[in-house]
């Protein structure tokens, strides 16, 4: 959660430090790719803190978060009866642009998730505790934070050990991850629920709208019903297994229940430093309503010492010593967010192509750069297919969207090519610009093939001079094993038995009939084509012959370089 707002800090350091380990072994499976739903387990469901490799990582990776406490009063608080926030105070004052996003958020999941009913003023709450609402609604025109709300750094020092999932291109720590944002995403958990809120093409942590429908659709995970109490914790819960954490949120949530209001954007100061945050001022510990504060000292007007002798035990109070002043450690500023890509760049060696019913050897790959050539980290790349062969990314979709990683990349599934032979085009699109930029990408699916052919039939191929073998040949083409369907094959007649004779279709001897009307004799031909069948079987015509005898060769060649040469004896009349 947010390190670095308001005044109440949690304690648990030494419980989160127990899960370290689950968390750090799932942060490396953070892919980025094409976004899908993967609803972590719920706070029930989840195994303790204790069972290493096992603990799902929470929204922040149980960063620390400060706040401070709802004015709410009520029994077993000692505080004045009223529970009702006054109307128009400060701490029910909400920034008009992250109420928007909190109430548009709920509106969005009202419709995609009608079962879960998550409030918006649960939104509040959470969006309170982790960055006192975007630093008091310090946001720009579109709703993004003008520089990034970063959590500590999860080194394993006095927190959870995440060591880096994005390669910095959403926190700027290629070692360690960060939460990141107005509602603390660490970015392995973001890659897996973030949401684009205000349509505008692009998931942002950094944006109020983006992160707020995110954090909604992780709190409805596990198809919860929000309006039941033990669902309604276990979310808040799967957002930072903290007992302390429950229940502060919980106090904010009842507190915006009772009336909030919208207040300008950044007319509210900006949460504080806390305590022991790398010598930065501390802010001063809160007074609760109702707690009488002390009378100041009038100015002008010393303490009365006592009068010796006079039975008091009081001594003169001595002045007040300032303590030297301490140069805080220096800090890292947070990194600027990065300028967005402007155009695509090829990566590929040459033109897309397999043969029909095979795996692409190569995949689609772009680069996303932006205006000055560098690359484009979380650049959104659309590619889509197009052409009449029957191709399909790996899956079956002919549309997925992948996200750039810190070198810009990004590199579509593996293509698996259709049964028709012929071009195709995948085209790459840009996302998130005022104007897509179109990338087309050249392929083809060429013929399928065969690396093994074999004759599954004995019949001698001994014929006398001027008669029929006996029987067809058959054949059978195969590819890795499996049967070759579609395969092109080529059956030639050729001269004398030994390959020196040469490979050109004999001029005499055995031949075929091709089919038609015309007289027999018109229509011999010693070279055939074939198609195997879609069990990969080849059966070739019958064999005629005519007055020559002799030894021939029979060579059957398929598309893919699949061979059989038989033998062929033309015997004189019995």
């Amino acid at each position: 959660m947010a390190a670095l707002f308001g005044r109440r800090m949690r304690r648990g350091a030494a419980s989160t430090a127990v899960a370290a380990a689950a968390m750090a072994a799932l942060s490396a499976s953070g892919a980025p790719s094409a976004v899908g739903e993967q609803p972590a387990a719920s706070a029930a469901e989840r195994p303790s803190a204790g069972a290493s490799g096992q603990e799902d990582p929470s929204v922040t990776g149980d960063s620390p978060y400060h706040t401070d406490l709802p004015p709410l009063k009520g029994p077993g608080r000692n505080d004045p009866p009223d529970e009702t926030p006054a109307t128009g105070s400060a701490e029910s004052g909400i920034p008009a642009t992250v109420l928007d996003a909190y109430r548009k958020a709920e509106a969005s999941l009202a419709a995609s998730n009608p079962r879960c009913r998550v409030p918006w003023e649960l939104l509040a709450a959470i969006g309170k505790v982790e960055s006192g609402h975007a630093r008091g609604g310090r946001l720009d025109t579109n709703g993004t934070t003008p520089s990034p709300i970063l959590g500590p750094v999860l080194n394993g020092v006095g927190f959870a050990n995440i060591s880096d999932t994005d390669g910095g291109a959403y926190d700027g720590d290629t070692l360690h991850d960060r939460a990141v944002g107005p509602m603390q995403f660490i970015p392995q958990t973001w890659e897996s629920w973030g949401r684009d809120g205000n349509g505008d093409g692009r998931r942002d942590p950094n944006n109020i709208y983006d992160a707020a429908l995110a954090a909604g659709s992780y709190l409805c995970a596990h198809d919860r019903d929000l309006t039941v109490e033990r669902d309604l914790h276990q979310a808040i819960l799967g957002y930072n297994r903290s007992q302390e954490y429950l229940r502060t949120v919980l106090h904010w949530y009842d507190y915006y229940r009772k009336g909030a209001h919208e207040v300008p954007d950044g007319s509210q100061p900006a949460p504080g430093a806390p305590t022991g945050t790398g010598g930065k001022t501390p802010s001063p510990a809160p007074v609760r309503p109702g707690t009488p504060s002390p009378s100041p000292t009038k100015p002008g007007k010393p303490t009365k010492p006592s009068k010796p002798g006079d039975g008091s035990s009081s001594k003169p109070t001595p002045p007040p010593t300032t303590p030297p002043p301490t140069t805080p450690p220096p800090t890292t500023p947070p990194p600027t967010t990065p300028a967005p890509a402007t155009r695509l760049v090829d990566l590929g060696d040459g033109a897309l192509s397999a043969p029909a019913r095979e795996r692409f050897a190569e995949r689609p790959a772009v680069r996303a750069e932006r205006a000055d050539k560098k690359p484009a980290a979380q650049a959104k790349v659309r590619f889509t297919l197009t052409g009449e062969t029957g191709t399909t990314f790996e899956g079956g979709a002919t549309t997925v969207t992948v996200t750039t990683k810190a070198d810009g990349v990004a590199k579509a599934p593996a293509l698996l090519a259709g049964g028709k032979p012929g071009a195709l085009t995948v085209k790459a699109t840009l996302l998130g610009t005022t104007e897509p930029v179109t990338l087309g990408l050249r392929g083809e699916v060429t013929a399928p093939r065969a690396d093994k052919l074999v004759r599954t039939d004995e019949t001698e191929l001994t014929c006398e001079a001027g008669a029929t073998f006996e029987g067809r040949i058959a054949l059978t083409a195969t590819r890795d094993g499996q049967a070759a369907p579609g395969v092109a094959a080529t059956a030639t007649v050729l001269a004398g038995a030994d390959p020196a004779d040469g490979e050109k279709a004999a001029d005499q001897g055995p031949y075929f009939l091709t089919p038609g009307d015309e007289p027999a004799e018109d229509r011999r031909t010693r070279e055939l084509t074939l198609t195997t069948d879609a069990k990969g079987n080849l059966l070739l015509p019958e064999l005629h012959t005519d007055d020559t005898t002799g030894t021939f060769r029979l060579r059957v060649e398929t598309t893919g370089g699949a061979v059989v040469v038989l033998e062929l004896k033309v015997t004189d009349p019995a």
